[in-house]
């Protein structure tokens, strides 16, 4: 009788624990699902809003505080969707790592264009907020405008800019819009002018563009710039050497010393830029896998011509400099400078503004030239053009040094850098200008 009692009260208590194991195991896994749940329901959320997850991991205003504080507007998704025909292909102006690029025309008439992310994830929704941040800080005439942008709530990333209906610098060069009349010298010398105009104004402004390249430079329909692209821009602050960062940028302009230490300044632009001065020049692209290996790309052939005194080997025949000694001046001195731009050591290049007061003094050697000419032709039994013109016979009087194209380049050991020499680049230039106008 104690033996069943006994047992009857150990039968009890395993029951008692078997059913407590049942209530948690119910409960665990009703916890688990639970939290299964919400992940999910946040997973779909930072999927479909990619942009809450970059604002909450920055801890930075989130677009609309940066959109409505500068007065962008917010455009939604169908707006755009009617002003692109549903973004028709037939619409696309372009298409690059960042996104296509829609032409579109908005219902009060302007004309745009929409710019659309190819995806959604991490490092294309900085580059989106990057370029939002950066425009809406920013006005120059050579820089694109932003008109606005999607929302974070919307469902597609969009970025909305004025039209520029003339392609590219690129396009006119080397693309299916090249045309050897429409780009002339002068025009090419205004493009450059221009685009280092508004680096100027970057660097000033303490941006880095980091992708300056001839396909980001739009033309209107009077060859005027606007630089874009703005997605790998970097502030750089004016009291910095540098910004320690994993380079990006696009396969022959990218600046070989930032790709090696991995060190970006407003060196790179120059470098980059160096190489938009020898597109302008030669008309050639930037890399090209058809050219012997060590010229693949476009600054290394420069450099090696340039060594070698074989400028007339870069310069695109379409210029007419065999037959003009003006333009023969100008597209050497331009030469000149890129070859400083092109230095690997970043301290061996011109800041932009130097390049930009050299470039513009080199158009007014130009037009100085031109009007002589125009005076020499009026003038009877004179000497021909090509033999009295004092700019020409004074650059070939110009002192040798390591960086000038009119002597060989002797070693990489000697200083590349002419900020030392007594007869600077822009100084000769000043003096060729004074000698125009005295004659």
């Amino acid at each position: 009788m104690q033996t069943v009692s006994t047992f009857a009260k150990k039968s009890g208590k395993e029951q008692s624990r078997d059913r407590t194991i049942k209530i948690l195991a119910i409960v665990g896994s009703a916890l688990i699902l639970m939290l299964s749940f919400v992940i999910f329901i946040i997973w779909r959320h930072c999927k479909s809003n990619p942009l809450s997850y970059v604002s909450s991991k920055n801890k930075s205003p989130n677009l609309e505080d940066i959109s409505l504080s500068c007065g962008v507007y917010f455009y939604s998704y169908k707006e755009l969707e009617d002003a692109t025909q549903n973004f028709d292909p037939s619409h696309e102006l372009g298409d690059g790592g960042f996104g296509a690029v829609y032409y579109g025309k908005l219902k009060d008439g302007r004309e745009v264009a929409v710019k659309k992310l190819h995806e959604h994830n991490y490092s294309r929704v900085q580059q989106f907020r990057n370029e939002v941040e950066i425009l809406t800080k920013l006005r120059h005439p050579n820089l694109v405008v932003l008109y606005g942008c999607t929302s974070r709530l919307s469902r597609e990333l969009l970025l909305v800019y004025e039209f520029v209906p003339n392609g590219t610098v690129a396009d006119h060069l080397h693309g299916e819009q090249a045309n050897p009349c429409l780009l002339t010298w002068p025009i090419r010398m205004n493009i450059a002018i221009e685009t280092a105009s508004a680096l100027v104004y970057l660097h000033a402004s303490e941006i880095i563009h980091r992708d300056v390249k001839t396909t980001n430079l739009l033309l209107d329909h009077n060859f005027c710039v606007k630089v874009a692209d703005f997605g790998l821009s970097r502030l750089v602050p004016n009291n910095v050497t540098h910004v320690s960062t994993a380079p990006q940028g696009t396969p022959g302009y990218l600046d070989p010393q930032y790709h090696q230490r991995y060190q970006l300044t407003d060196k790179s632009d120059v470098y980059s830029f160096g190489v938009v001065l020898i597109e302008l020049i030669s008309s050639m692209v930037a890399v090209d896998l058809d050219r012997s290996q060590d010229e693949i790309g476009l600054a290394n052939l420069a450099l090696n011509r340039i060594q070698r005194c074989a400028i007339d080997e870069l310069i695109d025949p379409v210029l007419g400099s065999d037959t003009n000694p003006e333009t023969t001046n100008m597209i050497t001195l331009v030469a000149e400078l890129a070859f400083r731009c092109l230095q690997y050591d970043s301290d061996m290049r011109p800041t932009m503004n130097e390049v930009l007061d050299v470039l513009m003094d080199i158009q007014a050697v130009g037009r100085i030239d031109t009007n002589n000419s125009n005076r020499d032709l009026k003038t009877v039994n004179e000497t021909p053009l090509s033999e009295t013109n004092d700019a020409v016979v004074f650059l070939k009087d110009f002192l040798p040094s390591p960086v000038s194209i009119t002597s060989e380049w002797q070693s990489a050991s000697t200083s590349l850098s002419s900020y030392g020499d007594k007869l600077s680049m822009k100084n000769d230039i000043n003096t060729l200008k004074t000698h125009g106008e005295q004659g």
